[in-house]
Order: C-alpha cells, then sequence, then structure tokens
C-alpha cells in the first residue's frame, strides 16, 4: 500500500475577510487558498492594501476568516474559540516584527524569557533556555545588555531568540528587516535561513525587498486581496 501523504502543516480553503458592513465593507481577502508544508521558507510579498498582513494575522491565530477554512496540522482553526486560538498561539506560534518590541528597561536574557513566564515555566529553566535561544542567535555574551546598549541587528536577534526560545512549529516574521541596514539585513536573514535548515522551523515571512525574498524557497504574491503567484523554487535547485 502506498502511504498517506502527509498532512500538511498549513492549508488556506477559500478564505475571505471582510471589514465593515453594507456600504463602508472592506473585503481584505476575496478567497485565497494555499497550503503551506511543514519545514517551508516562504516569502509573502505585495503592495500596501493586498491583504497580506490579514492573512498573517489569521495564520498568526490574532483574527478569523470570515468565509473559508484556516487548518493547522488539520485542525479548524476558525472553529476554535478566543480561548483555544490563544493556546495554539503560544504553544506552536512564534511572531518577529520590524520594531523588535523589546522591553526597554530589561535585559536581551529577560527580554528572551518573556513567552516562558507566560508558559509558567520555573526561574532556572526558563534561564537556561533562553541562554540557549540567545546563543543560537549569536548573542553570547550580551545577556545583561539592555536594547539601548544593542545595535539595530543585535535587537532584532533579541526579538528572534524570544520568538524561537518556546521552540515554535512556525515563525510568522513581518518585515523582519525593515529598520535595518543591507549588512545587517543579510546577517538577519541568513539567521532566519538557518534557523529554516537546522531546526526544521517553518517559516512564513512578510517583505517588500525581493534582495529578502530571495532567501525563500518560495514567494507568493498578493494583489488586491488575492494570490496572484505562487513561485516555488525547489525544482529549481
Amino acid at each position: 500500500m502506498t502511504p498517506p501523504e502527509p498532512t500538511p502543516l498549513i492549508v488556506l480553503d477559500a478564505v475571505t475577510k471582510t471589514f465593515g458592513a453594507g456600504a463602508a465593507a472592506l473585503q481584505a481577502l476575496r478567497g485565497i487558498s494555499m497550503k503551506v508544508e511543514e519545514g517551508e521558507f516562504v516569502a509573502i510579498m505585495g503592495p500596501s492594501g493586498s491583504g497580506k498582513s490579514t492573512a498573517m494575522n489569521i495564520l498568526g491565530c490574532l483574527d478569523v476568516p470570515t468565509t473559508g477554512a484556516y487548518l493547522f496540522r488539520g485542525v479548524h482553526v476558525e472553529r476554535l474559540d478566543r480561548n483555544q486560538r490563544a493556546l495554539l498561539r503560544r504553544r506552536h506560534l512564534g511572531f518577529v516584527f520590524q520594531g523588535y518590541n523589546l522591553l526597554p528597561r530589561t535585559s536581551a536574557l529577560e527580554n528572551a524569557e518573556l513567552p516562558l513566564m507566560y508558559r509558567g515555566v520555573s526561574t532556572a529553566e526558563r534561564r537556561r533556555l533562553a541562554m540557549s535561544a540567545l546563543d543560537s542567535v549569536g548573542l553570547t555574551g550580551w545577556e545583561d545588555h539592555p536594547p539601548s546598549e544593542l545595535s539595530g541587528g543585535q535587537q532584532q536577534r533579541v526579538a528572534i531568540a524570544r520568538a524561537i526560545v518556546t521552540r515554535p512549529t512556525l515563525l510568522l516574521a513581518d518585515e523582519p528587516t525593515g529598520n535595518l541596514d543591507t549588512e545587517k539585513c543579510r546577517e538577519i536573514m541568513e539567521l532566519l535561513l538557518r534557523l529554516n535548515q537546522e531546526r526544521g522551523i517553518t517559516i512564513l515571512m512578510v517583505t517588500h525587498e525581493p534582495d529578502m525574498a530571495a532567501f525563500a524557497r518560495r514567494t507568493v504574491r498578493f494583489v488586491d486581496g488575492r494570490i496572484a503567484s505562487d513561485s516555488d523554487f525547489r525544482s529549481a535547485a
């Protein structure tokens, strides 16, 4: 017998999202469908207002579709209540933002520990895991420094350490290099690529920059709330 194909990590099936009602209604997503397998690195591109941020909010369990289905490892996320979505988010998802979103008066180590505090992890275990996460992003020796003493690239590395400290299945990165110069952009992208290849973390990254999207093995382009193209470069490798 032929073994069954593995369940995709993510399935979006005819997902729509409408904000408002009546004449003021805005249809941000117009029936998007896509699949993401475990271990993929996908860049999501498109002009402002194309729907990519709305799609990321749905994928991150921060919002739900108006119609259509979102499956995460076969589970219908759109059917979960708010608490169940929050639990899925804590257990499986990590987030990296353009603005770092670090706590300004706390050390790199304390920032990296933060998601573990919400899980009730003991102080000793939090420290061990956060130290390991900071080491994996090249910040050994910087654990006691607050964000004000770190460069932009180092701050984004702390943000990535915070995102991976819980060992997420899926990392959602929203313009992770948007505030960085060219050299630091490449350093962060090489780090994300290494996390994808060596740890098997699935990455979905929103970016406006083709040079950054080139690090991904697949690019999905949004236009006017629809998927305009979906290019998988694995076959060209």
